[in-house]
């Protein structure tokens, strides 16, 4: 089969006439047909027509050579596009706003859940992962992060009431937690550092005070750095002040611990803040001692007693009560075990003086703050530790023993309620964990000046909030979120060059990935246009630099 073209001309005229014909054999002679005129196809018909004809026993010589696809790993993105998306849905990305500042705010809160560290690693975090591009932040260095500190310390209050709107659009919650902790520093150069009571037991380090104010879901709602030399009870008028003119809340209950709560702070409330607190062990024996309280009223369940007005919730805690038993008899035991250790010493040495070995098992007796219950004595050259039977019954006589002190109205909440809402400061102490040592590690504090650690620590509280969603969301699948994010932080992007066309392809996740997606509420994309940020570390600088 071939196309046979002729030219013919008549006059001026010329004529081209196509004709599809094929050939054949008869009786030894050569014959042609004519199967179709194809005079009224174009040009481009034609020739294409006649191509295929010359290769119609191989058409895929035809085929157009597609262009060269390559594929290059990217950035790593299914973390940071989750923790995104978690941003969005808490309204955490709106509160924070779409201006470049917002943006580096919400670059340093997802980089503290994802991996923590100083601003440096935030922008090695960056260059690793798809975070700028996600975000749209065209470039960045640890410096405009450094900065970034200072603004969100200027704007925390704008931001907090604008996050406490979204979570409590139509009814403001009546009861807030509140608690203190402390974080040592690794220096002395913190424009809020200073020498205080340390609650980590931390010896011979500065430290600063945080305040945390929670809402009745546990979840915090506003952060306060202080100097490390505050006392509670001098953080209480901050969180006042805060609800009452930041949040705009009336008769609201405070829920805070012995240590903050007391007599002073008390009487300097507004008329209309109730408070739930809790009495020291000092205090209760006045009060038995005075008949106000009776010590069988201490039981498993809660009991009340009313007196001038104020209300008292006993309880014992027999759990409480048994780990106080059992502690008692482990210090009994170290200093039986270090006056036997001495006592055998002085009669292997016969020229050791017994007064010396006594006043060093005496001295362990005091470290142990066993000594009203506990003594040591000798009897020729044995050291004897004798236990007083009646005081340590008076030393064991309120374990496991508490009062809650409230002038919340009864009609407002029972007895249990009250305990119940006591105990809810269980969450701020387990916030406070989250928040200095198990994942999101406010400590060490690499900045020095005072806007950027409050800075520092409302990013770490802001990261709390993001934390605690995804905890909750994941609640039944017995994993941990920083397994979580570790198992998304595997999503890679793939960089994929089609001819002159650049596309960034997200494949699949696996079954536990797609998992914990669903389980979050997040959609992952599958493509992205191809964009790149600019991200990079500043040269070392020398040592004299300023502080930040």
């Amino acid at each position: 089969m071939y196309v046979d073209t002729t030219i013919s001309k008549r006059g001026s005229k010329t004529y081209v006439c196509h004709m599809l014909r094929t050939s054949y054999r008869e009786n030894g002679k050569v014959k042609h047909k004519t199967i179709c005129n194809l005079s009224g196809c174009t040009e481009h018909e034609i020739a294409a027509i006649k191509l295929a004809l010359k290769h119609k026993k191989n058409l895929s010589a035809l085929t157009p050579r597609p262009p060269e696809v390559k594929v290059t790993l990217g950035k790593r993105i299914g973390a940071v596009w989750a923790l995104k998306d978690v941003a969005d849905q808490v309204g955490l990305s709106a509160a924070l706003g779409k201006t470049r500042n917002g943006k580096l705010a919400l670059l340093q809160i997802i980089a503290r859940v994802a991996g923590q560290g100083s601003r440096l690693s935030a922008v090695r975090f960056a260059e690793s992962h798809a975070l700028c591009e996600i975000l749209g932040i065209d470039k960045l260095d640890e410096n405009d992060l450094y900065e970034n500190l200072a603004w969100l310390a200027s704007q925390q209050e704008r931001i907090e009431k604008r996050l406490f709107k979204r979570r409590f659009p139509d009814a403001t919650p009546t009861l807030f937690l509140y608690d203190v902790t402390s974080s040592y520093l690794e220096g002395c150069c913190n424009e809020l550092g200073d020498w205080g009571y340390n609650r980590d037991k931390k010896r011979g380090k500065q430290q600063i005070v945080v305040g945390l104010l929670a809402g009745p879901d546990g979840l915090p709602v506003a952060v306060r750095v202080f100097r490390g030399n505050t006392p509670d009870t001098k953080t209480v008028s901050e969180q006042v002040r805060m609800l009452a003119a930041s949040f705009g809340v009336k008769e609201i209950t405070l829920v805070g611990d012995r240590g903050m709560l007391k007599g002073p702070q008390i009487e300097a409330l507004p008329d209309d803040f109730r408070y739930i607190t809790a009495i020291a062990k000092p205090q209760i024996r006045k009060m038995l001692s005075d008949g106000v309280l009776q010590l069988d009223l201490f039981d498993n369940d809660v009991c009340e007693v009313q007196s001038e007005g104020v209300r008292y919730i006993l309880r014992r805690n027999p759990m409480r009560a048994e780990q106080m038993a059992n502690t008692r008899k482990a210090k009994r035991d170290a200093v039986e075990t270090c006056a036997a250790r001495y006592t055998t010493y002085l009669a292997e040495h016969k020229k050791a003086i017994p007064e010396k070995a006594l006043e060093k098992v005496t001295a362990k007796i005091e470290r142990l703050k066993s000594d009203k219950w506990l003594t040591a004595h000798l009897e020729g050259r044995v050291i004897v530790v004798r236990e007083d039977a009646d005081a340590l019954a008076q030393a064991a006589l309120l374990d496991g023993c508490y009062v809650i002190k409230t002038d919340v109205a009864l009609a407002v909440a029972d007895a249990q309620t009250v305990h119940d809402r006591y105990c809810d400061l269980e969450m701020l102490e387990r916030c406070f964990r989250t928040m200095k040592t198990t994942h999101l590690e406010l400590r060490p504090v690499f900045v020095r000046k005072a806007a950027s650690t409050r800075g520092h620590v409302f990013v770490v509280m802001l990261a709390l909030l993001l934390q605690r969603t995804l905890e909750r969301a994941w609640a039944e699948m017995d994993i941990t979120v920083a397994e979580g994010i570790d198992e998304l932080g595997a999503i890679c992007m793939q960089q994929v060059r089609f001819g002159d066309t650049d596309m960034q392809n997200i494949p699949t996740p696996n079954t536990l990935g797609r998992q914990l997606l669903k389980s979050a509420n997040i959609i992952l994309p599958t493509v992205l246009p191809a964009r790149t940020a600019c991200v990079h570390r500043k040269k070392k600088l020398p040592d004299k630099r300023k502080p930040r």
